[in-house]
Order: structure tokens, then sequence, then C-alpha cells
């Protein structure tokens, strides 16, 4: 990793100044911070709309901060079809993201075949430094790797555009 690159989070979204943007690739993540809220869902609980007060999480204050400085937050999800339980999830969640001010898209996999993609998820930040987000194949967090390599910037700020052009706005997204 750089030496300049923050270690935390949200030191990487307080230093970037256009746009942060993030491809999910899996179908399922198991990370220890959504264990608990996946098996409450699959319980049975869902977010109430109107009761923000019980979703709003520091993460969505860390994005409506980041939002409200001018920079765009985008987040692209690349999904099997018919989804998995864990995508479900997800998109019974993702209204929260957009409330908080990120913009959120689906692009089914069969959509996806003819884009070139990093093997790994990712965010980019400002065009310049990628997050790289590794994960085991049981779908838990193997830590993250940074890098301003320009040449792994160019291909995930290439292969985001691309995904986010194919892909569907949250609110049109029909889970199948």
């Amino acid at each position: 990793m750089p030496s300049s690159v923050p270690t935390r989070f949200a030191d990487l979204l307080a230093q970037c100044e256009r746009s942060a943007v993030h491809l999910e690739m899996r179908d399922v993540y198991a990370v220890d911070n959504e264990k608990g809220p996946f098996a409450q869902w699959k319980a049975g609980f869902r977010h109430d709309p109107a009761d923000r007060a019980s979703w709003w999480r520091p993460w969505l204050d860390l994005v409506a901060e980041t939002v409200g400085r001018g920079v765009a937050i985008r987040r692209a999800r690349i999904v099997s079809e018919p989804v998995s339980e864990y995508i479900r999830y997800e998109h019974s969640n993702t209204f929260t993201n957009i409330a908080a001010g990120e913009q959120v898209r689906w692009l089914p996999r069969r959509r996806a075949s003819g884009i070139a993609l990093p093997g790994n998820d990712f965010w980019l930040f400002d065009d310049r430094l990628v997050r790289w987000n590794h994960f085991a194949g049981d779908g838990s967090s193997q830590g993250p790797e940074h890098t301003t390599d320009p040449s792994a910037a160019k291909l995930c700020g290439e292969a985001f555009e691309a995904v986010w052009e194919r892909g569907v706005p949250h609110d049109q997204y029909e889970i199948r």
C-alpha cells in the first residue's frame, strides 16, 4: 500500500474530492458486521422507511457527509439471476443507501459478459486510488489492498462505467 493512503475507510472518503465508485460482483458476502442484520432479515425483520432513526447508522452519516461536500458516490452490483438470498437482503435495504445520497444500479450478470472486469470488488476514489476488497470463497473478508497504479485505476474506472451504463437504477430493478 502506498504510505500516504489512510487505512481507515472513513479517512479515504474524507480525502475524496470528486467521486467514489464501488463495484460489487459477488452473490454472497459474509462480512462480520452484516451477520446479525442478515440473520434478522432472514427471520422476517424489515426496516421501516418512515422510521429513519431505526436504520440510520454511522455508514449512512459518512455517505451523507461526503455527498454533502459534493462527492458523487455510486455503487454498481453485478448479480446472478435468479438472485441469491443475500442479494434479496441487500436489495431490500438499499433504500437506506439512496436516502443517504448514494446512487445504486444493478446489472444482471448475463448482461456483463462483454465487459472487461477486474478480478476483485473495488472502490475507486477520484479515478486514482483503488481499494481492492478481497474475499474468501465463503464470502468472508480477507482485508483490503490499495494501489495508485494508473493502469489499475484505468481498468477499474472503465469497468465501472461500462457496468454503470448497462445497469438498472435501483428503483427500476425488480428482483427475480
